[in-house]
């Protein structure tokens, strides 16, 4: 009984499902195809690290970590600036998903023992991640998808991806600067939670969160978070009831509703009529195909028409600003946060700052690019 009423709450899980099982019925496919749509290696990739970051906040790191950062840092301001860029800086090493599922925790910690406005910080880690990520090919998914595609070194992806990053970085500080309170951080001390720091589970959870990365990016997710399972399910079985499996759901979903609506044929012969050989419909396209259906299907969607990968590249990135749907990682922030109201807020700021970092974007990048 307890699930069904959390499932009726699960608008987007529902949405997506209907969408899947009704194209499923009307457009039939193979199951094999079926299993490409739904991305698994990206699924068990998302649930190892899910586990991983429950176990650390479980182990009442996080706490201790957001009790020791608020004793030092006196400026709210200032402690925006640097969860924004904390958060931006482990999108490019650790990928989008890692950093919000470390830094929003450690958000909502923070916020629990200060006056830290919470939701209005989470919204900024999620445009930081979005900029953020655009500079590493291995930051988000359509980066590695696109990086692999164009077998360009490390160093030249980042160099020709450099130009847009600046720009998105560059507006997402100054939006902190602008938007974050004045004031000092006032510390709850009543507030603090006092329990310590469980040093087995947290040891636990942060070497099996190193191991799910390395298997990540050597393409073994599926058989990283197999292994993960079984430490977790003898030693803490507790994180393993604690994970948000509604989420996990969500997104295997939304992969199946939009892999499958994607590859219609009437998309597709619409995306044969655009003359993506001119740039900015490319980055146009690029754009509102991500507001439409998330930034990497859409990438997967536009591949195989794009001359130019790396502008397909910027654009889709770009598209991860703007609506919640255009970056996963934006979801997955909303997810976490689980603030009232936290949608709206986040759209309130997400859409307009869309519509000033496009053409920024685009300017900078054909003028640097």
């Amino acid at each position: 009984m307890h699930w069904i009423k959390r499932l009726a709450h699960e608008r987007l899980l529902i949405g997506f499902a209907l969408l899947a099982i009704m194209l499923a019925i009307v457009d039939p496919h193979p199951l094999a195809t079926h299993q490409r749509w739904l991305q698994l290696p990206t699924l068990a990739g998302l649930l190892g690290l899910m586990i991983c970051i429950q176990g650390i906040r479980d182990s009442g790191l996080v706490q201790h970590a957001a009790a020791a950062l608020v004793e030092r840092v006196h400026s709210l301001r200032g402690l925006g600036v640097l969860l924004v860029s904390a958060t931006a800086l482990l999108s490019m090493l650790l990928t989008n998903d890692v950093s919000l599922l470390l830094l929003v925790p450690l958000t909502l910690a923070i916020g629990g023992i200060s006056n830290l406005p919470v939701m209005r910080t989470v919204v900024l880690e999620a445009l930081a991640v979005n900029a953020g990520s655009t500079l590493s090919p291995i930051g988000n998914p359509q980066n590695l998808l696109l990086w692999q595609y164009t077998h360009l070194p490390l160093l030249e992806f980042v160099q020709k991806m450099l130009p847009a990053f600046g720009a998105m970085f560059l507006l997402v500080l100054l939006l902190t600067l602008a938007w974050m309170p004045r004031g000092r951080v006032i510390l709850h001390a009543e507030d603090i939670d006092g329990h310590p720091v469980s040093a087995s589970q947290a040891v636990l959870s942060v070497l099996a969160l190193g191991s799910m990365v390395v298997m990540m990016e050597h393409n073994h997710a599926v058989l990283g978070a197999l292994l993960l399972l079984v430490p977790f399910a003898l030693l803490e079985r507790g994180t393993l009831l604690r994970v948000d499996w509604l989420l996990l759901a969500t997104f295997a979903a939304i992969f199946l509703g939009l892999g499958h609506f994607a590859e219609l044929a009437w998309v597709q012969h619409a995306l044969q009529s655009l003359d993506l050989e001119h740039p900015p419909t490319l980055y146009a396209s690029g754009i509102l195909a991500s507001q439409l259906i998330s930034n990497v299907p859409a990438t997967v969607l536009l591949l195989r028409h794009a001359p130019d990968p790396i502008a397909l590249a910027v654009a889709v990135n770009v598209g991860g600003f703007g609506l919640a749907i255009g970056s996963l990682a934006n979801l997955i922030a909303l997810r976490l946060a689980k603030q009232p109201r936290g949608a709206r807020l986040f759209h309130a700021v997400s859409v307009p700052f869309l519509l000033v970092c496009a053409p920024l974007v685009y300017l900078v990048y054909h003028w640097l690019g």
